[in-house]
């Protein structure tokens, strides 16, 4: 071929007298500048914004990144001058190379979570299962890492082309780095900027290395638990908040005594709430050492060992002198025989071969105490 058809030929090439790239999306991390049919023209501008960085591919390789600036294209720009070379040679070729912008700013606002729960142990609640959520930013830091790892030959890259392995490398290490620090289950709450900071410390590196990517910013907005397990924490909550629990008991009782005082049910009910109230303290001491001491969480079993019932008294079956009935004590009935001693009592349990006077069954007379002195003589 002769120089006039070599110009010939080129001429249908169009000169390129400026170079940019005006991005109005917000997720595209690298496109490739248009040069088929097109020449470089020499004294021609690159213009890089802030934000950018240009790379230049010269015949396969990687020739030059230019940063922000405005460049004159010549033969003293290293990454073309083997075109210009061409042009004292008969024109040979056009440029043989690609031209890529590179987004460097920040992509924020990327959202993260656990696409399965993760398993940790706990000191105070056994094996727990998390999830967490959050957002990160990142940045491409080093575009010839990023063109030769990640891009490849793609003339266009957008974040949804990376984000996946990044979110799956970020849960993978966050996972590690909450095993790692042992932070309490309680206490997590108070560390979430901490874990992104350690997290962010612990994989940039490793993305700067392999991916040419900068972390910017790694945010935890939650950790949650399962709902069975913040059925107990909620729980737990309870029983901290109430304190004495011996004391919430017995006001709670006295609560209920006054509510049956305004229902009726005579001295005879309010014997029987005094039994309940003397029980519940009983309830209420052994609550409040349980509470003092309380055994490890476990989710499958609650909040540790239920404390051991009180001793049970026999009961009897007792019908009051108007008639009605009830199952109670020895000292229960004993209580009612005192209130009332002129009306007819009789009680019947189990064992017996049939109703009895109270003062006849060995048991409740001796809930009755020593016997009261007779009446002082006159004077």
């Amino acid at each position: 071929m002769g120089l006039w058809d070599t110009l010939t030929s080129n001429a249908k090439a169009q000169f390129l007298d400026v170079i940019q790239w005006l991005d109005e999306s917000s997720n595209t991390l690298v496109h490739r500048f248009p040069t088929h049919q097109q020449a470089i023209q020499s004294g021609g501008k690159l213009v890089v914004r802030e934000g950018q960085a240009a790379v230049f591919i010269a015949e396969g390789r990687l020739s030059e990144v230019f940063g922000p600036g405005t460049y004159e294209l010549s033969t003293k720009t290293r990454a073309i001058a083997g075109f210009f070379e061409t042009i004292k040679y008969a024109f040979n070729y056009p440029y043989k190379g690609d031209i890529y912008f590179v987004s460097t700013r920040q992509n924020t606002d990327q959202k993260w979570g656990t696409a399965n729960p993760i398993i940790l142990r706990d000191k105070d609640f056994g094996m727990v299962r998390l999830r967490a959520f959050g957002v990160f930013a990142y940045r491409v830091s080093d575009p010839a890492t990023f063109l030769r790892e990640v891009v490849g030959t793609n003339g266009w890259f957008t974040t949804e082309e990376i984000n996946g392995q990044l979110k799956r490398k970020l849960v993978s290490a966050l996972a590690d780095t909450i095993g790692e620090s042992k932070i309490p289950l309680l206490d997590l709450v108070a560390q979430y900027m901490d874990l992104g900071d350690a997290l962010r410390q612990r994989l940039n590196g490793w993305f700067q290395e392999n991916y040419g990517i900068t972390l910017t910013d790694f945010v935890v907005e939650n950790i949650s638990v399962p709902p069975e397990v913040e059925a107990m924490l909620d729980k737990r909550t309870s029983m901290g908040v109430l304190g004495d629990m011996g004391a919430y008991t017995q006001f709670q009782t006295a609560n209920a005594i006054g509510d049956a005082a305004k229902h009726g049910g005579g001295g005879g009910a309010f014997l029987d709430a005094g039994l309940g109230l003397a029980m519940g303290g009983v309830i209420g001491a052994q609550m409040g050492r349980a509470a003092a001491n309380p055994a490890p969480f476990n989710p499958q079993q609650g909040l540790g060992a239920p404390p051991p019932l009180p001793p049970t008294e026999p009961l009897y079956h007792y019908n009051a002198p108007d008639g009605t009935t009830a199952q109670l004590s020895a000292a229960a009935v004993a209580a009612r025989v005192q209130a009332s001693p002129a009306g007819r009592h009789l009680v019947w349990r189990d064992g017996m071969a049939g109703w009895a006077a109270p003062k006849d069954v060995p048991e409740i007379a001796a809930a009755f105490g020593p016997p009261a002195p007779p009446p002082l003589p006159p004077r």
